[in-house]
């Protein structure tokens, strides 16, 4: 498993890694106006992972009302952009968000304490959850293995989604609904 330090963030963030400050922000502003699509106000955010803290800042800017509590596993990651150290599989938050960010997270948790995991995700998430991870399937034929960290558990989304939908439904673009969350059309979200 990597190191979460300060090498790894230099080589898989930013222009040349999978993620950079730019392309969260597309994603979070597209994450946002479909909550608001379908009535939810986002008040209280939890990201689960903060890394350097792209989420954050984002609504930090954008929307300062909102409370964001940013949690990371990596010492280094919580020292270096303020989140508070926490293990999403050993740590269930004490309260709920209305959206939970989990980006690139459990495929770094072995199979056990990943489906603890996704139980205190469930319990962390009022609203909705943005969960971005790649699969088996992805690692194999769609990641750039030049700019994604390839030391991960190899799982299928089958397995993934055997655990996730025991709390949510899928909607689609890596969001999820809790089971008995805001009611969609039958064909926005998958599963009943």
């Amino acid at each position: 498993m990597s190191e979460f330090d300060d090498a790894y963030y230099h080589r898989f963030y930013g222009k040349d890694g999978a993620h950079d400050r730019e392309r969260i922000d597309h994603l979070a502003t597209a994450v946002h106006h479909m909550a608001a699509w379908w009535g939810i106000e986002i008040r209280t955010v939890l990201d689960v992972g903060a890394g350097m803290g792209f989420w954050r800042d984002w609504y930090r800017d954008t929307h300062p009302d909102v409370q964001v509590r940013s949690t990371d596993y990596s010492a280094f990651a919580c020292r270096t952009w303020g989140h508070e150290r926490r293990d999403i599989a050993t740590w269930r938050p004490p309260r709920s968000f209305d959206l939970v960010v989990c980006h690139s997270v459990l495929q770094y948790i072995d199979d056990e304490r990943v489906i603890a995991a996704i139980d205190h995700l469930a319990i962390a998430t009022r609203q909705l959850l943005y969960l971005e991870l790649p699969t088996k399937h992805d690692l194999r034929h769609i990641v750039d293995p030049t700019g994604t960290d390839l030391e991960v558990h190899h799982r299928t989304g089958a397995w993934y989604r055997r655990y996730l939908q025991l709390h949510f439904r899928q909607i689609g673009a890596g969001l999820w609904a809790p089971r008995a969350g805001v009611p969609m059309y039958e064909l926005e979200a998958a599963g009943r």
